[in-house]
């Protein structure tokens, strides 16, 4: 595959980033992709190395070494290579539903597991896969044609990450009709609301609903199914308030009974949506976030009105504390400072990783190696230092007399083996406890699982991580006819997990319907 030299004789060269200063003064993309002939250099990059561990997508060591969809990498850098990007689209496509997505929000678990990565630099494959789907939307590739026969069959999807919609896709394909329900006013869950638009612009999730919308697919948004909260309220005063600002307050409620009684089969793709608190003396003080419902209202506000309506958590002026170092806490840090706040601080409770691979951690294992984000970049060069700070949790808020937040009481933390079980044990650290000032503070420490209320109101089981409970490798739940999928029967994970879960869902779905599957 690609140039037999290739590797050897062209560097790997990514798109170029827009400065930090400068891009931080707008919420838009900020890489500018390399010219076609140096992207077809990129393909010739990927060697016929025989052991395509970019494509593996299976577990190792507990990590996830190369692509979960088995992307067919070597295949379609090849035809990078050769200029043949009509044929590399149809290569791709046969595994990936939303390249236009993953080339932009997945971490490249295909570049990690590269062959090349052993002792040099991955081909850049996530960027080959960006330059394939754009020129396909260019050159009018993307089919948006509805199957031209139909099963009789329907299927209800609720939820519309990554998972409801690569499962909607998928049996819409097969001829069933498809109906996405959405309780947000807008497609994509997560991927809408939860991912800041530098990170990825909407209109490009817009781009594919409507070529999804024109391939049959039905949408309904702002529909909750199942009540809020276990309920079924009357006004949305009753029901979540965050559903009720991301809707206007014009929520609709849908009854399991009803889709259970009008629809074949019913898919349950909620996400994990369950965001891990802080409980810690002081949590009660104002000021203090989720990240995820901070990320929320700054996209909600920035799509509606480039932020003159004034309806999101601003941090300008703000001295801001994050606590948590994923990319959730990485997003934080970047809107904070592009909302111009005082200061940054970002905590993290596991220790610093190394800069390059540890002995135990072998490819092709995904590198535990320190990776300084976009965020991060940013709050470098505005502060002149790294945001994050190490070992290090809260042990209280503190708040003034208005009760607002002014300060988090820290703690060091020390991590040790234990010799007999093996696992990481944390102990906080004797006389370590200092104080950090904010006046806001974002809780991005993770998320716990499924909300039970969808479950309750289905009646699916949940396991002992509150996802909902399936058998191994099967996606059917202890109702008839319902399936789960995504980071609801998964756990929080990436996009890429979740479009596969997506496409396993709808094969065992399009089984039980029609007999068997030809879906893959």
């Amino acid at each position: 595959m690609g140039k037999p030299t290739g590797f050897l004789d062209y560097e790997r060269k990514t798109s170029k980033e827009i400065a930090p200063k400068t891009r931080i003064k707008n919420f838009n993309e900020f890489h500018i992709p390399l010219s076609f002939e140096e992207q077809k250099k990129q393909g010739a990059r990927c060697m016929d190395c025989g052991v395509p561990f970019c494509q593996y997508g299976k577990m190792i060591a507990g990590m996830a070494s190369g692509c979960p969809l088995n992307n067919l990498v070597p295949e379609w850098n090849n035809l990078v290579y050769m200029g043949n990007l009509s044929e590399a689209y149809l290569r791709l496509s046969k595994t990936n539903n939303f390249p236009e997505f993953t080339s932009r929000v997945c971490p490249a678990l295909c570049e990690a597991a590269c062959t090349c990565n052993i002792n040099g630099d991955p081909v850049a494959t996530k960027e080959n896969e960006r330059c394939i789907i754009e020129n396909a939307y260019e050159k009018g590739l993307v089919p948006c044609e509805p199957p031209k026969v139909r099963t009789g069959k329907k299927v209800a999807v609720i939820g519309s990450g990554p998972a409801g919609l690569a499962a909607a896709d998928q049996l819409n394909k097969r001829g069933h009709s498809v109906t996405v329900f959405e309780r947000s006013d807008r497609i994509g869950g997560l991927l809408m609301y939860g991912i800041p638009n530098m990170k990825l612009e909407k209109d490009v999730i817009d781009r594919k609903v409507e070529y999804l919308k024109k391939s049959g697919i039905e949408f309904v948004t702002s529909t909750e199914v199942g009540g809020a909260k276990g309920k079924a309220p009357s006004t949305v005063a009753e029901g979540d308030v965050m559903d009720a600002y991301l809707n206007d307050g014009k929520l609709k409620y849908v009854k399991p009974e009803k889709l259970l009684s009008e629809y074949d089969a019913v898919i349950l793709a909620c996400g994990a949506s369950n965001p891990r608190n802080i409980n810690v003396p002081g949590r009660e003080a104002k000021g203090i976030y989720y990240a995820v419902d901070y990320l929320k209202t700054t996209t909600k506000s920035l799509l509606n009105s480039n932020f003159e309506d004034g309806k999101y958590v601003s941090a300008e002026g703000k001295k801001v504390l994050i606590i948590g170092g994923g990319d959730t806490g990485n997003d934080c840090v970047g809107t904070a400072i592009r909302q111009g706040a005082q200061a940054v601080t970002q905590l993290e409770m596991m220790p610093k990783p190394p800069v390059e691979r540890a002995d135990n951690n072998p490819w092709p294992e995904w590198p535990k190696v320190l990776k300084t984000d976009y965020g991060q970049e940013e709050a470098i060069a505005v502060f002149g230092e790294d945001p994050r700070i190490y070992k290090t949790t809260v042990k209280e808020f503190i708040k003034n007399e208005e009760g607002n937040v002014c300060a988090a009481k820290c703690i060091k933390l020390n991590w040790e083996k234990d010799p007999e079980t093996g696992r990481m044990n944390m102990t906080e650290v004797p006389d370590s406890e200092f104080v950090i000032e904010c006046d806001i503070v974002l809780i991005a420490a993770g998320f716990l699982g499924a909300q039970k209320y969808v479950a309750d109101a289905f009646g699916v089981e949940l396991n002992q991580r509150t996802n909902v409970n399936t058998e191994p490798d099967k996606y059917d739940t202890n109702v008839d006819k319902v399936y789960a999928c995504g980071d609801m029967r998964r756990g929080q994970s990436l996009v890429v997990w979740a479009i596969h879960e997506g496409r396993e869902a709808a094969i065992e779905v399009d089984a039980k319907l029609l007999g068997y599957s030809n879906l893959n």
